[in-house]
């Protein structure tokens, strides 16, 4: 990179050269498009299930267990698992498969359908993340 002063001083045409002393590279999964496919498609199913629940045709006046734990746990469970290192990572995917799973069977006839792919993704990133394929 190169820094150059302003016209019309002495040292106009003086240039610095600025190089880092050292470069950290992020850290990177080899399961990593998974587990991002993962995270965009549990974040699109659950805006659809933050919907549902506050919508004015609501499922019923409490919301039941699965509405809620598909408007709260997907997303931020496949961001761990997406972002954060390789142990914390193999909780989180397990974590967040649990709570799509849990959700989907609870929610198959209603609305629970929509993190179908979103389960999909998360299970090969797991597996991926596991070393198992």
């Amino acid at each position: 990179m190169t820094v150059e002063t302003a016209e019309g001083s002495a040292d106009a045409r003086r240039q610095t050269e600025v190089t880092p002393r050292y470069v950290v590279p992020a850290p990177r999964a080899p399961n990593g498009q998974w587990l991002l496919a993962g995270l965009l498609l549990a974040g699109a199913a659950q805006l659809i299930a933050v919907a549902v629940v506050t919508s004015a045709d609501r499922i019923a006046s409490p919301a039941p267990w699965w509405a809620i734990l598909l408007a709260t746990a997907p997303a931020p469970l496949a961001a761990l698992a997406a972002f954060a290192p390789r142990t914390v990572a193999r909780v989180a995917v397990v974590a967040a498969v649990a709570a799509v799973l849990i959700g989907l069977v609870g929610g198959i006839t209603y609305n629970g359908l929509f993190f179908a792919p979103a389960l999909v993704a998360l299970v090969m990133g797991g597996l991926r993340l596991w070393r198992l394929i």
